[in-house]
């Protein structure tokens, strides 16, 4: 099922599959904060590095496969499937945009 995403979302998912950190922190604001796993990483550069070392500890792809809107957030249901501990999963990525980039991200099984 392919389904239209924003243009900044959809760049991230493409970078993501990618594993190319650096294009998926250009997705972001330079104030951009990221929620994972119970982590925060606030601005481009904690956000590079928070992909990065993903990348480096898991090899995963993600599938985007509904999208919705939830208290002003865009939300993106992804099937992901890798080498991480609960594979394969269904994520929920609420985000909220700012212009042309992602100023929030926070990702919830």
């Amino acid at each position: 099922m392919t389904i239209e995403l924003p243009g900044a979302i959809a760049a991230y998912f493409s970078a993501d599959k990618k594993g190319n950190a650096q294009a998926i922190s250009e997705c972001f604001t330079q104030d951009a904060v990221v929620v994972d796993e119970g982590n925060t990483h606030t601005g481009r550069d904690a956000i590079r590095r928070w992909i990065a070392n993903a990348s480096k500890q898991y090899t995963y792809t993600a599938e985007p496969f509904a999208l919705s809107e939830e208290s002003g957030r865009i939300v993106v249901a992804s099937h992901l499937v890798g080498n991480f501990p609960g594979s394969p999963v269904d994520l929920r990525y609420f985000f909220v945009l700012q212009g042309d980039k992602i100023a929030e991200l926070e990702i919830v099984p």
